[in-house]
């Protein structure tokens, strides 16, 4: 299901990096997310709820945006 904040995300398994591109352009890096993490992420239907709920606030992240 498409996520009012959330455009995509991507993951880098070997990294355990999580990517979370915003409809406003930003582009972050979420870092030691585990896969299990990334995979619950993957399969719940409201995305942006799960992740304030489960990542934000709980890993260390960058900003990237090119």
């Amino acid at each position: 299901m498409p996520s009012a904040v959330i455009a995509s995300y991507n993951y880098d398994a070997p990294n355990e990096t999580l990517e979370i591109r915003y409809h406003s352009g930003k582009v972050y890096h979420y870092l030691n997310v585990p896969e299990k993490v990334f995979k619950e992420m993957r399969s719940t239907m409201v995305k942006g709820i799960w992740f304030n709920r489960h990542i934000k606030g709980k890993y260390p992240f960058k900003e990237v945006t090119p």
